[in-house]
């Protein structure tokens, strides 16, 4: 894959996701972004990258809800409760979607997968911990690049249900 297929110019944004944005009038965010040169397919590694906290990185999971795609917001230091992600579905099982199907749900990645601008459109449902920051970094629809948004704007962009589905220390 050449570079002109993962980037939007200077921006590091994947281009689909570069459209996206200027389709919703977001596209000042393209000169938010922030670009890596090394991937940063995991929360800790964005976090180190810009560094900010653990918890400002808004991680994009994609579930299987009765085998039906479903986006999760959740905070970069959270882990998503599948058995909550089921009881707030009311659906029977909820599993980790599997490589191929994210790809084919969202148009992006694993490591690069947005909060919204995808192929599809799917149920989204955005963990309350997000609030908790002034500010949220999110993929850009590849491993190298981010962008920062308010939270509250962030979770209406991706036309997510505000829920409570992280994962409790016990």
């Amino acid at each position: 894959m050449s570079m002109n297929d993962t980037e939007d110019g200077n921006t590091g944004a994947n281009p689909r996701f570069a459209d996206a944005l200027r389709e919703l009038g977001l596209a000042d965010l393209l000169g938010r972004m922030r670009r890596f040169p090394d991937a940063t397919r995991t929360a800790a590694e964005a976090a180190a990258a810009i560094g900010c906290e653990l918890s400002e990185i808004c991680k994009s999971l994609i579930f299987a809800a009765d085998g039906v795609p479903v986006l999760v917001l959740m905070d970069g230091a959270s882990r998503v409760d599948v058995e909550l992600v089921r009881r707030e579905l009311g659906v029977e099982k909820v599993t980790r979607a599997k490589v191929d199907v994210v790809r084919e749900t969202t148009g992006y990645a694993i490591g690069g997968v947005p909060p919204f601008g995808h192929r599809t459109k799917t149920r989204v449902l955005a963990d309350r911990s997000l609030l908790a920051h002034d500010v949220v970094w999110a993929a850009a629809g590849n491993p190298h690049a981010v962008f920062p948004m308010e939270p509250k704007e962030l979770v209406a962009y991706a036309g997510a249900t505000l829920v409570d589905v992280r994962e409790q220390d016990s």
